[in-house]
């Protein structure tokens, strides 16, 4: 199939015995065996000085090597171990003969090939501890043979014919290729380090490059790029520095624009700003330079591949089993809700959650900049904003979805993240019989939020008293639920508020359930508590009776009291 394999390459490395060859024997193939590949090395005086000699340099790598002398082996080998670590010094006990090995024979070859299995050798060794980061250490040797290999790829390989196999079936075609390479070079390799090659050149080829171990990983909740040396991710709320790497900015920016190209979306200098996502929904962001002076910025918020519920975040503390139940009645009986908090705080990932509690036969209709609620009711619309053209024509905003949401009989409406002027348009969807449209934003606090909602609209254009517009905000919103990052790494639901009414010209809320930070153990996290206000008759209560969900309500707000001095 890739006919400029087939021709000179088949007969350099060949196709049987050639791949298992310098895959498995590159560390002895210069000391040990005369073999075929090693005519710059041909240093087969360690044979004849002692049979003890050979086992201290094969020990470590090659053991099927080391089989002629059968007891030798086990006595030589554990003494073997320590001289490559220290370069070379005299072994107590039996192997002393190993030195004379490395003085006797040729010396500037012997020299050269044990440095390189000492190279190798303290990552296999030391493997139970810092094996993970060591091997993602890359050496610019390292660099520089895969950028050789992955050159004498590209002229080899026939794209057009790549493009037709499935993911596994190009893979196995590149590995086979690139082992072809390795052997036809003469390329010195680890068993470990080929391998790691190989996994990379698929990635670049296939794939997003380095960045694909950290996509697989489902414990990282953010990937962040600062140029092609830096990357951190954060886990479990706090951000961490990696050791992964791209070649250079060009290959960074090759793999943005690979990104972005999937949703019909470009990045470049003409167009340096990009929101863009992943075929799991993973939000990104990318800008360019020259707007980014060390190189392009890529950031990827992704997501779980399993879909969070509520339950779920009872488990992970980031609310009470009542508060989890006060929230499913809120989702199930209509109410009109807006998700407040931080960047990071987990507004999207609730707006999951509160979705999975919508009922199948009703019709939603989702507005987003970059597509990534993820609802699993059978009647959904999903609709995404598109950003201007080459000639900067064809922008649909965020207003112009929300308007037309109003033209295709949606029962709820529900927008990713209300940034603008859309709010208006939103809160007109929540007044005008579109019971249990549900937003996000970003806001400290729920009064904070609805005071922005205030901003946004004036910021839109409206000329439109403030009292009025206090007054269709306190018409439209419902609940607002307060998500918040804590300090120390935990995401909480902090707030379920409820909105009141108009006193003179300030808009009443009242708080129905709260967390109180009480403390901090030992280890720096925060402890603190879930639990009802007390308010034993909220306004959503008659709501909760005309959907039949009264008992349920009271009886959640009554264990949520109950439940106060329990810590979660």
């Amino acid at each position: 199939m890739f006919g400029k394999r087939g021709g000179p390459n088949s007969g350099g490395a060949g196709a049987g015995g050639g791949f298992s060859k310098p895959l498995a024997m590159p560390p002895e193939a210069k000391p040990a065996p005369g073999a075929a590949p090693g005519a710059p090395v041909a240093p087969t005086t360690p044979v004849p000085p002692s049979p003890q000699a050979p086992p201290p340099q094969a020990a470590p790598v090659g053991a099927p090597q080391a089989a002629p002398g059968a007891m030798p082996p086990p006595s030589a080998a554990p003494g073997a171990m320590p001289p490559p670590m220290p370069g070379g010094p005299g072994a107590p006990g039996g192997p002393t003969a190993a030195m004379p090995v490395v003085t006797g024979g040729t010396a500037s070859s012997m020299s050269a090939a044990p440095k390189k299995i000492k190279a190798k050798a303290p990552p296999i060794d030391v493997a139970d501890t810092p094996a993970a980061p060591e091997i993602r250490i890359k050496s610019e040797e390292y660099y520089d043979v895969k950028t050789q290999v992955f050159s004498a790829l590209i002229d080899t390989i026939d794209l057009s014919q790549l493009s037709k196999l499935d993911n596994e079936g190009a893979r196995e075609e590149i590995r086979d290729i690139v082992n072809d390479i390795i052997a036809i070079k003469s390329i010195v390799m680890s068993i470990s380090e080929q391998e790691e090659l190989l996994a990379d050149i698929c990635n670049d080829v296939l794939g997003f490059g380095p960045l694909e171990p950290l996509l697989e990983r489902d414990d990282i909740a953010d990937i962040m790029v600062n140029g092609a040396k830096q990357t951190f991710i954060e886990v479990n709320g706090k951000t961490e520095s990696t050791n992964v790497r791209f070649r250079d900015n060009d290959q960074l920016m090759s793999i943005c624009q690979r990104i972005v190209s999937q949703v019909g979306r470009r990045v470049d200098e003409s167009s340096p700003i990009c929101d863009a996502r992943l075929i799991d929904g993973s939000r990104v962001n990318v800008i360019a330079p020259p707007l980014a002076l060390d190189g392009p910025t890529l950031t990827i918020r992704k997501f779980k591949k399993d879909k969070l519920t509520l339950d779920q975040l009872v488990n992970f503390g980031a609310i009470s089993p009542s508060g989890a139940e006060i929230l499913k009645i809120i989702g199930r009986v209509r109410c009109n809700l807006v998700i407040s908090g931080g960047t990071g705080s987990g507004k999207t990932t609730l707006l999951n959650c509160m979705t999975n509690y919508i009922d199948d036969d009703e019709r939603v209709i989702t507005c987003e900049d970059s597509a990534e609620l993820q609802l699993q009711q059978p009647h959904v619309v999903r609709l995404e904003t598109r950003p201007p053209n080459l000639e900067g024509e064809g922008t649909i905003t965020m207003t112009d979805l929300v308007k037309n949401c109003l033209r295709m009989r949606p029962e709820r409406i529900i927008v990713g993240e209300v940034r603008g002027s859309e709010v208006f348009d939103l809160l007109q969807a929540m007044n005008t019989g579109h019971d249990g449209s549900m937003g996000t934003i970003h806001a400290n606090s729920p009064r904070e939020c609805l005071s922005r909602m205030e901003s946004m609209i004036a910021m839109g254009g409206f000329s439109l008293p403030a009292k009025t517009v206090r007054e269709i905000i306190v018409g439209s919103v419902d609940i607002v639920i307060q998500a918040k990052r804590l300090r120390d790494g935990s995401r909480r639901i902090t707030h379920i508020t409820e909105v009141l009414g108009m006193e003179g010209d300030v808009i009443i809320t009242q708080d129905i359930f709260v967390y109180d930070i009480t403390g901090e153990d030992e280890n720096g996290k925060l402890i603190g508590k879930h639990k009802s206000t007390g308010v034993g008759n909220p306004k959503m209560m008659e709501r909760a009776r005309y959907y039949g969900e009264e008992e349920r309500l009271q009886r959640a707000l009554d264990d949520s009291e109950d439940r106060g001095s329990d810590p979660f």
